[in-house]
């Protein structure tokens, strides 16, 4: 299949294929949205107003937030290395191999990829365009509502045990207010959908892969939500939703996320990268990092979890990642 032109290195401003795919986004997310139900899982022991780990906040004094009741607020939250550990693409990708979709070697890149994202602690334009093409080339010709099935089974299999209590914490704190809680990743809206109705949230913002008659047809609609593209989801969303963006608040890690962080009067940055980190300190947003202990050492090492592959690709990761220091 033919390169798609997933992302580039540079930053981009918004372009018309940005607005598509914000737009295509936007309406997916709101034709599935829901309230929570019996479904949500569980934030933890965590106290939702003040989750476990460690803040930097600006030098001044800040009135209560999330604010209870305030219904053109909203909340969106980055899902990879935000909400949760690693990349939900892989992780669907894994559950994919197990049930047999696609062969070995094409699970060693996958693996290769992770273990990319994990040590690096950045998301690498190449590696998750590397990524992507793959995903949309193995979903070609397979049944939307298969994939969502599957979806459900992967979720429980590589992805409960890997969200971040403090970040679940946060998003609990908005829903506790009254507020709506998005998600907004550039993984499979699909995907992104099964894991904020598992979570108890409002819906998510996904990047939109073209089907007809109900089957993927291996392109995309406008391009991945990332960046810019994420930006103008969240953009379009409001305005569907009547949101006034200035009492709304956004979460990531990634300095990829800017574009949406400024969008927002409220924007945090989670678990940051070290260019997020150093813009959030300029600008005097808050950040908050729950990379500490036990679960940096999670974050650091990728856990083979029955991936052969994944011990000779963690070992180039950490030494490209040795040489780029």
């Amino acid at each position: 299949m033919a390169a798609l032109g997933w992302l580039t290195p540079r930053r981009r401003s918004a372009t018309a294929r940005s607005v598509l795919a914000g737009e295509a986004a936007a309406e997916a997310a709101r034709k599935s949205s829901h309230p929570a139900g019996p479904e949500t899982e569980q934030a933890g022991t965590e106290d939702a107003a003040h989750p476990a780990g460690t803040e930097e906040a600006p030098d001044r004094a800040a009135p209560a937030f999330p604010v209870v009741g305030d219904d053109r607020a909203a909340a969106f939250f980055d899902l990879d290395n935000t909400v949760m550990q690693g990349a939900a693409l892989f992780h669907f990708g894994r559950g994919l191999y197990k049930r047999k979709f696609f062969e070995r070697r094409e699970l060693t890149r996958f693996a290769w990829q992770q273990a990319w994202f994990r040590l690096a602690g950045v998301e690498d334009p190449e590696h998750m365009q590397d990524a992507r093409d793959s995903a949309l080339s193995i979903v070609k010709g397979h049944l939307v509502s298969e994939l969502m099935s599957i979806g459900e089974e992967i979720y429980d299999e590589y992805m409960a045990d890997r969200i971040w209590p403090g970040t679940r914490a946060l998003a609990q704190a908005h829903l506790d207010a009254g507020q709506k809680v998005w998600l907004v990743t550039a993984a499979p809206v699909e995907t992104a959908t099964i894991i904020a109705r598992r979570l108890g949230l409002t819906g998510a913002l996904g990047t939109v892969a073209e089907s007809v008659d109900g089957v993927y047809t291996g392109r995309l609609v406008g391009e991945p939500l990332h960046g810019p593209a994420k930006a103008e989801a969240v953009r379009a969303l409001a305005a569907a939703e009547g949101l006034d963006l200035d009492r709304c608040a956004a979460y990531s890690d990634s300095h990829n996320d800017i574009p949406m962080l400024s969008l927002v009067g409220h924007p945090y940055a989670i678990n940051p990268d070290a260019k997020l980190r150093r813009h959030a300190r300029a600008h005097e947003w808050r950040l908050r990092d729950y990379r500490t202990g036990r679960k940096a050492a999670k974050v650091g090492i990728p856990a083979a979890a029955g991936v052969g592959a994944l011990a000779g690709g963690t070992a180039a990761a950490v030494a490209l990642h040795r040489r780029r220091r």
